[in-house]
């Protein structure tokens, strides 16, 4: 009989350890606050004029333009490899316009080449405004265009609007109103009841929510685009929403397709590996209550009937380019595929930012 407690006991100690891994695995998908920074700390070795050189690391030596920042809100910016060798990574240096950069600074690169407003970014007037979220307001920043159809972006998690500035300039060439919105969870937004991520299961609303916005102020029509994700919400949004019937096409840059590789991927990335990355990604399921089925229905575009332009690369450490293949292969009537080799996930405007706005430019000019 005390053996038989004994083993209880253990076996019920087990289960409360393996939910704690767990659920430690999947606080990065369902938190996505808690992100780590996109890259380990370099260190710069050197500086001369026009270049910087840094710590030879997979991170340095990424293709395309990207910033650099560090302590004290520094942010610089980088953009092609001059040179490297085992010593160190020398990058064409664009401008320095936060902090000082020396050499034996320590900096991390990022995506956020633009930092700030469509205004202080970008020179272009733009005017907030919110949609009436079924949680309360979301803040949104509006730029104008004469174009009777609207682009509606939405940005990934761990991220915020600023995500979208890369963008804007193209959509004013072309002259398309752009809303860039907020979901639950974000600054400025309504908090999520649970304050969890819901993978787009419940967020798709806030971005109907801004489809209602566009089309009560003049919108005839209306392109999602979203990242990671964001993009995701979008396509569960152009699958559920009742204003479906405005939606002229969808943008899906590095878009979640298949939530339990994205989560195991994730924990992975995060420095948990085998069976613990498996639990993590059940975890993430678990506290959110995603319906699988359902998600995977619409990840596998059953209801997708609009021009869709898929972007992805092919080295995404999140999301598998097999899943962006599957939707392209299921959807190739309407989908157009565009790899983005090297890559960084939610990251393909900074690996080749001519090419990713000239893609966009040719893909939108038949819809205006």
């Amino acid at each position: 009989m005390r053996w038989g407690t004994a083993a209880v006991v253990a076996a019920a100690a087990v289960g409360a350890a393996v939910l704690v891994v767990g659920r430690k695995a999947s606080e990065r998908m369902v938190r996505p606050e808690t992100a780590a920074p996109e890259s380990g700390p370099l260190v710069v070795q050197r500086l001369a004029a026009g270049r910087v050189t840094f710590t030879r690391r997979p991170e340095s030596l990424r293709p395309g333009r990207w910033a650099v920042e560090w302590e004290g809100s520094g942010h610089a910016v980088v953009e092609e490899v001059l040179h490297s060798d085992a010593q160190g990574v020398t990058r064409r240096l664009v401008r320095a316009d936060r902090g000082t950069l020396a050499p034996g600074t320590e900096v991390r690169f990022t995506p956020r080449v633009l930092l700030g407003d469509p205004t202080t970014a970008l020179g272009l007037p733009f005017t907030g405004t919110t949609a009436e979220g079924e949680l309360g307001d979301l803040p949104a920043w509006y730029v104008d265009g004469k174009r009777g159809t609207w682009v509606i972006l939405v940005h990934g998690p761990g991220a915020d609007r600023q995500q979208t500035l890369p963008v804007l300039p193209v959509l004013d060439r072309l002259s398309m109103p752009a809303l860039a919105v907020t979901y639950r969870g974000d600054e400025g937004a309504p908090a999520s009841p649970d304050g969890l991520s819901h993978f787009g299961e419940t967020e798709w609303r806030d971005v109907e929510s801004a489809i209602r916005l566009a089309l009560d102020n003049g919108a005839g029509k209306v392109i999602l685009y979203g990242w990671s994700v964001g993009a995701t919400m979008v396509l569960q949004a152009a699958a559920r929403s009742a204003w479906s019937h405005a939606v002229r096409g969808l943008i899906l840059d590095s878009p979640v397709l298949d939530l339990q590789a994205s989560a195991r991927r994730d924990a992975r990335r995060a420095g948990w590996s085998g069976a613990v990355a498996e639990l993590g990604a059940l975890a993430a399921q678990g506290r959110t209550g995603v319906d699988l089925a359902d998600f995977a229905r619409i990840a596998e575009g059953a209801d997708l009937h609009v021009p869709t332009l898929l972007l992805q690369s092919p080295d995404d450490p999140i999301a598998p380019l097999r899943a962006a293949e599957h939707l392209a292969h299921a959807r190739h009537g309407v989908v157009s595929l565009q790899a983005f080799p090297g890559a960084d996930h939610a990251a393909l405007w900074n690996s080749a930012p001519e090419r990713y706005t000239e893609l966009l430019r040719r893909w939108l000019t038949p819809l205006l």
